[in-house]
């Protein structure tokens, strides 16, 4: 099992961080490959530039910029987010990283002929996890909409394989949330990774001897 795990916070000690260290830390109890992708610390550039625009249907030099992020894509079987929810949907840095990595013959095919459409691309991704905080309340993210959490679970996701696993969790009223609350969330962020990638989950695991 090869995860990857697209990291998006601007703060290092953030609750969004022990999200992901809780989903790590269950992939490699479960025996995953993982690699990490922490945008902000590696300074990641999320503007899709006129040089990129102009050449985004050259492949396979479109990638170029972007090669390394490629590169991990198409390594992985297994795609996880973890990310805050903003204005009830993605940070600018993590669209951005769907606008410059998620390219044509990568995770997208063009359309062959008039009024086709596009065809999926990443049909060896067999798990998606999406994992996120939110300010506001349940029942506002979904009067709204929730456009972040459809983005990645309904669009990149009919990109994957046809009925790929998929497991989503959400923190909701984080800016009211108590330390009990919290600790309890990232058990179920762990039990949420365990049944992703079919690895045993905290409540059965055996004891050890």
């Amino acid at each position: 099992m090869r995860a990857l795990v697209i990291h998006c916070h601007p703060k290092p000690d953030s609750f969004a961080a022990a999200v992901r260290d809780s989903v790590t830390d269950t992939l490699r109890r479960g025996g995953a490959e993982i690699r990490l992708r922490d945008l902000y610390a590696e300074g990641f550039q999320p503007v899709l530039t006129e040089a990129e625009w102009s050449g985004y249907l050259d492949s396979p030099a479109n990638r170029d910029p972007v090669a390394d992020h490629v590169a991990d894509l198409q390594w992985c079987d297994t795609l996880i987010f973890v990310y805050p929810t903003w204005w009830y949907g993605l940070p600018a840095m993590l669209k951005g990283w769907l606008d410059r990595v998620l390219l044509p013959d990568v995770a997208f095919l063009m359309p062959e002929g008039p009024g086709e459409t596009i065809r999926p691309g990443l049909r060896h991704i067999e798990r998606l996890g999406v994992f996120t905080t939110c300010g506001a309340s349940r029942w506002l993210t979904f009067l709204v909409g929730a456009p972040g959490k459809r983005t990645l679970m309904r669009g990149v996701g009919l990109l994957l394989k046809p009925r790929h696993r998929r497991v989503f969790a959400a923190y909701y009223l984080m800016d009211s949330a108590t330390r009990p609350a919290l600790e309890a969330h990232l058990a179920r962020v762990a039990d949420k990774t365990a049944r992703l990638i079919g690895a045993p989950t905290q409540a059965t695991e055996a004891p050890a001897e």
